[in-house]
C-alpha cells in the first residue's frame, strides 16, 4: 500500500472529564484519518493505580466507556483510527472492557492494540538513589509511599500500535504530543531521527493536545477576546503531509475561533523552556515558529526545530501524601466581611485548643482571598462572602476536624450564617519526578479483539 500523501488527525479529548459531543461532531464532519483522545494529567495514573488495586479490571480512566460508546460507531463507520491513553493504570483492561461492550454499541469483530511497558514501578523501587527533579532529594525519601511510577513513552509505540491494523490503539502513560505524532510516524513510514519532521509533528501534537483550548477555550474574554458560540465550540484537527507540513482546523460549522491570537497562547501552554522542550520523541525549539492565516479558521504552523532525544524518560512518581480536611460557610447582609473572619479565626483557636497541627491551613474568602490570598489592600465590600477552610494534615483525624469545626459554625458562630458544605478529608495523591535510563523500560504491544 503506497504511504499517505496528506493525513488528518483530530483532538477528540484533552482531559479525562473533556465534552464528549465536540469529539463526535469532529468524527462526523471532520473529515478525519485519526482521532486522539489525551485523558491523562500528572496524577491521573496514581489513582487509576487504587482503583486497579481494589479492582484488578479496573484502572482505566472512569469515562472510557462513556466516551468509547459515543465515539466508536461513527469511528468505525467513517474509518477513523482512535488512539488513546485512557488505559491509564491498566491499558489490558481497558481494551478488554471496550471489547465486551462494543457489540452492544453495534460494533463487532474490533481489535484494540495495547501499549504496556510504561508502569516501572518496580524498576524504581530497586533504584533509591535516584534524583527527584524537583528537588533534589534521593527517591528513597517518598519510596515507602509511593503509589505508582509510570515512564512518559513516546510516539514510538503509538505507531507500533498503529502497524497492528487495529482500529484502536489503547496506551497508558504516553506524552501527550506522543499520541499525535505517532500517527504521522506509521502513515509516513518517518525515520525517528528525522528531527525536522519530528519537530514538526510534536508542535502539532502540542497545540492539539488540549481540544478546545486551541479553539477559543481558556482564551474569551468578553469585549476583549470575544469567541463567537462559545458554547458549541468546535474541536480542532491537523492535516499533515508527507515533508512534515501542518495546518490547523477545527471541526466544519462549530463555534469558535481559530487563528494566530488563539494558537500563540496555546503554544505557550506548559513550556518550560522554549528553546528546549523535552518530549519522549525529540527535544522541541518553537522559538523560530511562526504562524501563517490561511482562511477562516485555517492556520499554518511554520519553523518548528528539534534536537536528538536524551537518554532517558521522565518517569512521574505517585506517593501518598498526607490529607486535607475543607469546609464552606457563606455569609450574608451587612458586615458579611467581618463576620467571615471571624469565623475563620474561631476556627482556627478551636483546631489549636483541640491539639491539632497543621502543615498548612488556609482560612480563604472566595472571590475575595481565594486566589491571590490577602494583599491588605482595600476592597469594596461585597454583600455576600463564602468562607472557605482548608488544611494539610498527616492523619485523617485532623483533616476531619477542619470540616466538622466549620459546620459547627451554623450554631457556634458569627450571626446569619448558611449553606455550609462540609467537605470533609481526602488523601492526597502528590506526584514528582526521576529520570530513569531508557535501557530500563521495555515497551510491548499486545493485540486483543479482532476477527
Amino acid at each position: 500500500m503506497p504511504a499517505a500523501s496528506v493525513i488528518r488527525i483530530g483532538a477528540g479529548c484533552g482531559m479525562s472529564d473533556d465534552r464528549i459531543p465536540p469529539a463526535v461532531e469532529l468524527i462526523e464532519r471532520g473529515d478525519l484519518d485519526y482521532i486522539c483522545c489525551e485523558c491523562l494529567a500528572e496524577r491521573t495514573i496514581a489513582r487509576e493505580s487504587l482503583d486497579r488495586a481494589r479492582n484488578p479490571a479496573r484502572g482505566y480512566t472512569p469515562s472510557l466507556l462513556e466516551r468509547m460508546e459515543a465515539i466508536l460507531p461513527p469511528a468505525l463507520a467513517r474509518g477513523v483510527r482512535i488512539v488513546s491513553n485512557m488505559g491509564a493504570a491498566n491499558p489490558r483492561g481497558a481494551a478488554r472492557a471496550v471489547l465486551d461492550a462494543a457489540p452492544g454499541w453495534g460494533c463487532k469483530d474490533v481489535a484494540c492494540a495495547v501499549v504496556l511497558g510504561d508502569d516501572v514501578t518496580e524498576t524504581v523501587r530497586g533504584l533509591p538513589g535516584l534524583p527527584i527533579l524537583e528537588d533534589g532529594t534521593p527517591l528513597e525519601s517518598i519510596l515507602p509511599r509511593m503509589a505508582s511510577a509510570n515512564a512518559y513513552l513516546g510516539a514510538d509505540v503509538v505507531a507500533a500500535g498503529l502497524a497492528t491494523g487495529a482500529e484502536v490503539v489503547i496506551t497508558g502513560r504516553v506524552a501527550d504530543p506522543s499520541l499525535f505524532l505517532g500517527p504521522m510516524l506509521h502513515a509516513f513510514g518517518w525515520d525517528y531521527d528525522d528531527w525536522a519532521r519530528l519537530a514538526a509533528g510534536t508542535l502539532a501534537g502540542h497545540l492539539l493536545e488540549c481540544t478546545g483550548q486551541l479553539t477559543g477555550g481558556c482564551f474569551a474574554d468578553p469585549g476583549m477576546k470575544d469567541v463567537e458560540d462559545l458554547a458549541g465550540l468546535g474541536y480542532p484537527f491537523v492535516d499533515v503531509d508527507a515533508a512534515g507540513a501542518i495546518t490547523l482546523g477545527k471541526t466544519p460549522g462549530s463555534g469558535g475561533r481559530l487563528d494566530q491570537a488563539t494558537c500563540t497562547e496555546q503554544i505557550l501552554y506548559e513550556i518550560h523552556d522554549p528553546a528546549a522542550y523535552i518530549t519522549p520523541d525529540c527535544v522541541l525549539d518553537i522559538t523560530g515558529v511562526s504562524f501563517r492565516q490561511e482562511a477562516t479558521d485555517r492556520v499554518a504552523v511554520l519553523g518548528a526545530a528539534a534536537r536528538p532525544r536524551t537518554p532517558t524518560y521522565k518517569v512521574v512518581v505517585g506517593y501518598f501524601d498526607g490529607y486535607v480536611g475543607a469546609g464552606e460557610m457563606g455569609y450574608a447582609g451587612p458586615n458579611a466581611v467581618a463576620r467571615a473572619r471571624l469565623a475563620g479565626e474561631v476556627v482556627r483557636e478551636r483546631l489549636r485548643r483541640r491539639g491539632f497541627a497543621y502543615s498548612e491551613l488556609r482560612c480563604d474568602l472566595i472571590g475575595m482571598t481565594s486566589l491571590h490570598g490577602d494583599d491588605g489592600r482595600p476592597k469594596p465590600e461585597p454583600y455576600e462572602v463564602r468562607l472557605r477552610v482548608a488544611a494539610r494534615a498527616d492523619n485523617r483525624r485532623a483533616a476531619e476536624a477542619v470540616g466538622a469545626e466549620v459546620r459547627a459554625l451554623h450554631m457556634q458562630g458569627p450571626g446569619m450564617a448558611g449553606g455550609g458544605v462540609n467537605l470533609g478529608a481526602r488523601e492526597v495523591l502528590a506526584v514528582k519526578s526521576v529520570l530513569l535510563d531508557r535501557t530500563l523500560v521495555r515497551p510491548e504491544i499486545l493485540l486483543e479483539g479482532g476477527r
